[in-house]
């Protein structure tokens, strides 16, 4: 791995989320965030708007109306005022521009939040707008029938085959019935339904539900994070890099992108413990899977990963929290975290954490 130029650690010290159950009508994306934003900073020690930094991640897409992040400010605290960002995408993405406010020694700690309410608008069509504009995105082809292409050439490719992805789908949801934070939730398709396509060859229990939810984490530098924590999780390697937008030009069933970001961020220097991957598509975990050489013993999504649980734009900071908890926890010894961002793996982001004795 290529040494960062500064001499700062930072690492997660706080994670919470909220209860996965599907659509939540009956609270706002402020609402949803209140209380984890209220445990997350509890479980840190810090006071509301006490931490140096605060970088938040949603949709204006997705909340149907401009500038909707300011709305559940209302839950990060009027007073005092802070110094605050956000990022349109991911929460992944906002942890890893509060890590770089960190390392550049703007800041000594962050809160990290992320809330989505794909419930408010038809999540397909709308993740669609992430298209080319001129050439893709006028044809109208939503995000799971662009999935469905990526998992047809990966079977067309001998790489897969329906039984695998229904036995990666099985695994993750089993995962899930065992995590406090996913609410119990009836067989994808309704049972009798389940043998029914979505979008060939794709069935529903391959395809990550959509649920309205937030995340949030604290990081922290150095001694202040063994302050806060008793096992911090390091960040010991974070990178994200992004593949040509036009779908044609790429090999749907590779993810180059993913492969350079976790060299980058020191993902193949050691074996991992756990590794939690953002994939939405149970195909897609098989790409990763394969992209990031994981071990046959390493435990992939305990969680229950994205097939278990999607709070859409919290997804791939939960699979940061989730592999940081192991650590903290000391269930892991070096965890890796993956999110991603547009269609068939188009933006991936790695990060590796380990324990504070970990490392070489």
């Amino acid at each position: 791995m290529t040494p960062y130029p500064y001499d700062r650690h930072v690492a997660v010290v706080a994670f919470a989320q909220s209860r996965h159950r599907g659509a939540v009508p009956e609270l706002s994306e402020a609402e949803l965030l209140l209380p984890v934003l209220t445990e997350a900073l509890g479980a840190a020690g810090l006071a509301p708007g006490e931490a140096d930094f605060t970088c938040s991640a949603s949709s204006d897409y997705l909340a149907g109306r401009p500038f909707s992040f300011t709305l559940t400010l209302d839950a990060v605290g009027a007073w005092p005022p802070v110094a605050e960002s956000h990022v349109e995408t991911d929460g992944a993405w906002a942890l890893y521009e509060a890590w770089v406010k960190i390392l550049t020694g703007e800041a000594d700690t962050a809160l990290v939040y992320a809330h989505g309410k794909p419930s408010a608008g038809p999540l397909r069509d709308v993740l669609g707008r992430q298209l080319d504009p001129y050439y893709v995105a006028p044809l109208w082809p939503d995000s799971v029938a662009l999935a469905a292409l990526q998992a047809r050439a990966l079977i067309d490719a001998g790489r897969t085959d329906e039984a695998q992805l229904a036995a990666v789908a099985a695994r993750n949801r089993t995962a899930a019935r065992a995590n406090p934070h996913v609410a119990p939730r009836p067989a994808p398709g309704g049972g009798g339904d389940a043998a029914q396509y979505v979008v060939a060859p794709l069935r529903p229990a391959d395809c990550a539900p959509a649920d309205d939810g937030a995340a949030a984490v604290v990081l922290a530098e150095g001694a202040t994070a063994r302050r806060m924590c008793p096992r911090p999780a390091w960040i010991r390697g974070i990178d994200h890099r992004i593949e040509p937008q036009a779908l044609g030009v790429r090999d749907l069933t590779d993810s180059p992108s993913t492969r350079l970001a976790a060299r980058r961020a020191g993902a193949f220097d050691a074996p991992v413990d756990v590794a939690e991957l953002h994939a939405p598509f149970s195909h897609q975990e098989v790409i990763l899977r394969h992209v990031l050489g994981l071990a046959d013993d390493a435990a992939v999504n305990p969680s229950g990963g994205a097939l278990g649980a999607n709070p859409v734009m919290a997804t791939g900071l939960v699979r940061i929290g989730e592999a940081a908890a192991r650590v903290h926890r000391g269930e892991a010894g070096r965890a890796l975290a993956h999110a991603t961002s547009g269609p068939c793996l188009q933006h991936n982001l790695v990060a590796v954490l380990e324990g504070e004795g970990e490392r070489p």
